[in-house]
């Protein structure tokens, strides 16, 4: 299935499923670390319900399941879900998986004691899901918007990548990312209660091989141009890391994580 994400990048249409073999390849989930802090703040702990929005390939859908979670997951990409559903089989992990938009959560009213969005939250319409979000959360649930990203402004060789990305997309608007944390920004309504939020920096390992397919299932390349366009972008990745990396590197990420509550309700998960 397609997503316009209209102003985002230039009315582009993005199809995810296009890239559904790198994005589970390549694209690394947030180190435990993350989930340490979130289980501290009462989050992914044995037995919640949660459900994971904008699931794309599972990843964080597959890491609540590992801690014992009753997990679901929704996209609006088929190719996508199908991705998820093999690499949760592979593990032997069940994980209610449904091909839906997080507009139109199929899912009971007050099933969820936490509803996940990681890395996109930008692509709904904040209105129709904030209803849905109040909808289908316990009294007492609580949701979760997260980032995993690189910091171009203090990372040469990721910042390098962005500049041949644009070169054969020069609508990718996700370019030179400042680093501030705006946990709801603009969307916040006064009754979502910020319950708590942290980020902090870490350096992923990757190979060569692994930062082209990671770049390769970014939104500027593998979900948005044509197969021989992103085999001209890869080329061309590939002789640009051959002088400027070696076989092995890191980049630098930044992390975040921000918890709400609504309708009044005071986060019972630890969170204050």
């Amino acid at each position: 299935m397609l997503s316009n994400i209209g102003a985002v990048d230039e009315g582009m249409t993005i199809d995810w499923g296009r890239t559904s073999l790198d994005y589970a390849s390549y694209r690394p989930g947030p180190p435990p670390s993350f989930y340490e802090r979130l289980v501290a703040l009462g989050i992914g702990k044995t037995g919640q319900n949660i459900l994971d929005l904008g699931t794309g390939t599972g990843v964080i859908a597959l890491q609540m399941a590992r801690q014992g979670c009753r997990v679901s997951g929704i996209d609006v990409s088929g190719g996508q879900i199908a991705a998820a559903r093999e690499l949760a089989a592979q593990e032997k992990l069940t994980i209610a998986y449904e091909v839906a938009p997080a507009e139109e959560i199929p899912f009971a009213a007050r099933s969820f004691d936490v509803v996940t969005a990681n890395q996109c939250w930008l692509y709904f319409d904040k209105a129709k899901v904030l209803a849905e979000l109040k909808r289908v959360l316990k009294a007492d649930g609580v949701f979760v918007t997260s980032h995993f990203s690189w910091l171009p402004r203090i990372d040469s060789i990721a910042r390098a990548s962005e500049e041949l990305v644009l070169k054969h997309n020069p609508a990718w608007s996700a370019k030179d990312w400042d680093g501030v944390v705006r946990p709801g920004h603009g969307w916040m309504e006064g009754d979502a209660v910020l319950q708590a939020m942290f980020f902090y920096d870490v350096d992923i390992p990757f190979t060569r091989e692994s930062w082209r397919g990671r770049m390769r299932a970014c939104r500027g390349v593998g979900a948005a141009l044509t197969v021989e366009q992103v085999a001209a972008f890869d080329r061309e990745h590939e002789e640009l890391l051959q002088r400027i990396a070696g076989n092995t590197f890191t980049i630098t990420h930044r992390i975040d994580a921000a918890i709400f509550s609504f309708n009044g309700f005071e986060c019972r998960h630890g969170a204050s």
